[in-house]
């Protein structure tokens, strides 16, 4: 899995950039299904994030969330991310 992270209108922090890392080992499980992420987080009074994970069979999925807090927008987001993930595991897996 090929992970971008871009930040719009700010810099990440060393602490944001391990947060983003760490909440981010939570799909470690999709390794193989997943070929790129693209996160993007943007700062405009309040943190806006933007991801857009393409999958190995051509599904891409786009998730996005805001708050104004950086750790529980990341958490809310990865929270999502990780119910996507899995839906579509399951979906491949009862295709095979």
């Amino acid at each position: 899995m090929d992970t971008t992270i871009n930040a719009v209108g700010f810099e990440l922090d060393k602490d944001q950039s391990d947060l983003i890392s760490k909440k981010l080992e939570r799909i470690k499980y999709a390794d193989d299904l997943i070929v790129d992420l693209l996160f993007r987080v943007k700062e405009d009074k309040k943190y806006i994030f933007d991801t857009t994970v393409n999958f190995r069979w051509g599904m891409t999925a786009h998730i996005s969330t805001e708050d104004y807090e950086f750790a529980s927008g990341l958490n809310k987001l990865v929270d999502m991310l990780d119910q996507k993930v899995r839906k579509e595991k399951d979906k491949i897996q009862q295709k095979t």
